[in-house]
């Protein structure tokens, strides 16, 4: 559910002039499957505001009532960018997740003229209200493009898709507080589609999460983006250890 989440976010506000677009919001229901069973367990927004030095990508994330009993998720990640650059200087994420409460930071440095990417980074973590929360730090670093789990977008709107073949890709590291990855941008084609009665002419992108460029770390996520305006994303699936999960664009404003 996490990851799926954050691919969410890596998508969600493609915008093509960001410094001078006003700020969008894009609302999604989040569909789960599992055999004859189809039900909305919950609900993700994800806004971008422009603030004094710097944009601000927010994305929230809860499950349904019902959902709660079986795993009770509220979710807040945060990317604070450069205005022109368009590249991360610092990422947060504060999770409140199945009675667990985690957050991650990372600050990202970089050296003008150097491709080398370098993030203090820290974990804390309590595994219940009653528990003492613990902090883990650690240092990543990286050479090439690379961002976090939410401004990974502010690179994927810098792809032109129209002009790919299907089976093209591009690769991208992505911090963690935890790790570094490779995530895998895998152009499959454009295909119709429509999404609670609306039509959308839309181009299908799988993703894959890899630690080493081999070694997996997650399933494969496929998303489907419109073809015109900001290129949202109108429908992301991918699987869960038991069942399957749907976010479908709902409205914007």
């Amino acid at each position: 559910m996490r990851k799926f989440l954050i691919i969410l976010s890596l998508l969600c506000c493609m915008l093509r002039s960001v410094a001078t677009q006003p700020v969008e919001t894009l609302h999604y229901k989040v569909m789960f499957k599992w055999g004859l069973i189809n039900k909305k367990a919950g609900t993700a927004t994800l806004t971008l505001t422009p603030k004094a030095d710097y944009l601000q990508a927010t994305l929230t994330a809860r499950s349904e009532s019902w959902a709660d009993g079986i795993y009770k998720l509220r979710d807040t990640l945060y990317s604070h960018m450069d205005p022109e650059k368009l590249t991360p200087h610092f990422y947060e994420r504060i999770a409140h997740e199945d009675g667990k409460y985690s957050r991650d930071i990372v600050r990202f440095a970089r050296t003008p003229g150097s491709s080398l990417v370098v993030a203090k980074t820290e974990r804390i973590r309590r595994k219940d209200s009653e528990s003492e929360a613990k902090s883990v730090s650690n240092k990543l670093s990286a050479s090439g493009v690379t961002v976090d789990m939410v401004s990974a977008f502010y690179y994927l709107r810098k792809l032109d898709f129209a002009k790919m073949e299907p089976g093209q890709s591009v690769t991208v590291n992505i911090f963690s507080a935890k790790k570094k990855e490779l995530l895998r941008i895998i152009f499959r084609g454009r295909e119709k589609l429509k999404v609670d009665g609306k039509n959308y002419d839309t181009w299908r992108i799988s993703f894959t999460f890899t630690t080493d460029g081999a070694t997996k770390s997650s399933d494969n996520i496929e998303t489907w983006l419109e073809t015109t305006g900001n290129h949202a994303p109108v429908k992301l699936r991918g699987k869960l250890k038991v069942g399957a999960i749907q976010c479908l664009l709902e409205n914007r404003s």
